[in-house]
């Protein structure tokens, strides 16, 4: 006989990973499942994860959420891409910007071209061929449309900074739209299958009793049930991401509101911006062996752009993720799966695609091990290739300043990384592992405006007319300023199409 299907599900813990969950497993499974999600108000959730990346449009559609609720909603403003300041080299800048690069053409990447006429000295500044990187120099804004065939404003890629607690309330609503229940209370104690170890049930303070066959774990950085109670296990990567502190406080706005997140490396890590309608969110993450606590809160504070809004709060991490992302009848979303600092904003993406991999894996009664360790092979392999991509913000840099980078300069990196840097080292050329998150733009973006010149560029680059070549830029680069010009500000698309409700500060 078949497995029986499944019919209860608990998340446990609430925040952005709990209701990010139960939303898109209630529009998933429908009436069929029953959802339960478990939380307590008396327990803090993290709420730094403000910025996000463009595949966070993919789970509002799918949730068919309109777009400009959900701005109003959680204070939101549009993100297209991040700053880096003083990551290369101090006084260095670049824009990692979202969408393309110049335009198709063909079978070489377009950064070929344009790094031809660069080591030859004949071309402009890199920002000037994306419409992305020059909106975000100009503070402009609007939705990439196919309205004007041939337009580089059918490229633009946006997503979003938002108020994560803000967030979850939003979503809460719709889960619980959907027939999600939620129960609050503190979980005290976990009970377990005596022979198959299997998570059974929670039992709250109140002495309440909660079961279900599939739990998801949303407790955050404690792992309540994958680790506190299965004892999965963690892979530790502070070798090569040291930060294992932070700080954050939030602070007045200011003009311009600017369409991108900002990252500012200082002597022992780096400090996030991220605009939001009613504030702004900063936050230092550094690491503890370079600079005490009281010393990196002072470094946070005297670069805040608004008078403060709130004290410094104090978040301690481990980089790396748990041994098994899926243990038993336990899949563990957000901070309980793994953690990988917000240098990227990856952290919001990791829960979508953990949830969207648990919908395609949503197992029956007999919870079979083959897609279990399938499951897991995948997560495993999508949280390596997002490592690496961060790694290379350490080790490709110059600066010398300071200890801190002293050690990320000289430190051993993991041989996939350095093979991706070797290959682009040589001639540009960026490969692509299967469905890795970050496309051949964003390494090019990142590796090229730290510091790792190419020696050369694609061999068929030369097999276009050099006058050729200078032209298709010069179009790009003439385009792409008029369209911007004629883009409306930041501020001014808000204000227009989604401004939110004033909130008392």
């Amino acid at each position: 006989m078949a497995d029986a299907p499944l019919k209860k599900v608990m998340v446990v813990g609430g925040g952005t990973a709990g209701w990010m969950c139960a939303s898109f497993l209630a529009q998933s499974v429908g009436s069929a499942v029953q959802i339960e999600l478990v939380e307590s108000d008396d327990i803090g959730i993290v709420g730094v994860g403000e910025a996000t990346i463009p595949p966070i449009n993919n789970f509002n559609r799918a949730l068919g959420i309109d777009e400009d609720d959900f701005v109003r909603a959680t204070q939101a403003t549009f993100k297209l891409g991040i700053e880096f300041r003083n990551w290369g080299a101090l006084g260095d800048r670049y824009v990692h910007g979202f969408g393309t690069m110049g335009h198709q053409t063909g079978v070489v990447d377009f950064h070929h071209f344009w790094m031809k006429m660069f080591l030859a000295g004949k071309v402009g500044r890199l920002d000037e061929y994306s419409i992305n990187l020059l909106a975000c120099e100009k503070n402009k804004f609007m939705r990439a449309t196919d309205k004007y065939p041939n337009s580089p404003l059918k490229d633009i890629g946006h997503a979003f900074h938002f108020d994560a607690g803000l967030y979850a309330r939003f979503l809460r609503a719709y889960a619980e739209n959907l027939g999600v229940r939620r129960v609050e209370g503190k979980i005290t104690s976990v009970q377990q299958h005596p022979e198959t170890g299997f998570v059974t049930s929670v039992t709250l303070e109140s002495g309440a009793v909660h079961e279900a066959e599939l739990f998801i774990d949303c407790s955050g950085f404690r792992g309540l049930l994958i680790e506190q109670t299965l004892e999965t296990g963690f892979e530790d990567w502070s070798h090569w991401l040291p930060c294992d502190r932070a700080m954050a406080v939030p602070c007045e706005s200011v003009s311009p509101l600017t369409p991108y997140t900002r990252s500012t490396a200082h002597r022992a890590g780096w400090q996030w911006r991220i605009p939001l309608q009613h504030r702004i969110g900063n936050g230092h993450v550094y690491c503890s062996e370079y600079i005490s606590d009281d010393e990196a809160a002072a470094t946070l504070l005297s670069n805040l752009d608004g008078r403060k809004l709130a004290d410094p709060r104090p978040l301690r991490f481990k980089a790396g993720r748990r041994k098994q992302t899926w243990n038993k009848n336990v899949v563990a979303l957000g901070l309980a799966g793994g953690f990988m600092e917000p240098l990227e904003s990856t952290s919001i993406h990791l829960i979508q695609k953990g949830i969207s991999r648990l919908v395609s894996f949503f197992p029956n009664s007999g919870f079979a091990q083959a897609d279990i360790d399938e499951f897991n092979r995948q997560c495993a392999l999508e949280y390596e290739q997002i490592r690496d991509f961060i790694v290379l913000h350490y080790k490709a840099t110059t600066r010398d300043d300071s200890p801190f980078w002293d050690y990320c300069r000289n430190m051993p990196i993991p041989e996939t990384l350095q093979r991706k840097i070797d290959v682009f080292r040589a001639n540009g050329r960026i490969y692509r592992d299967g469905n890795e998150l970050f496309a051949e733009v964003s390494w090019f973006q990142v590796m090229f405006g730290q510091g790792i010149v190419p020696g050369g560029y694609h061999g068929l680059v030369d097999t276009k007319p050099e006058e050729l070549v200078v032209r298709m830029l010069e179009d790009v680069r003439r385009v792409m300023a008029g369209v911007v010009d004629q883009m409306p500000t930041h501020e001014a698309f808000i204000a227009r199409t989604c401004k939110a409700p004033d909130i008392a500060m």
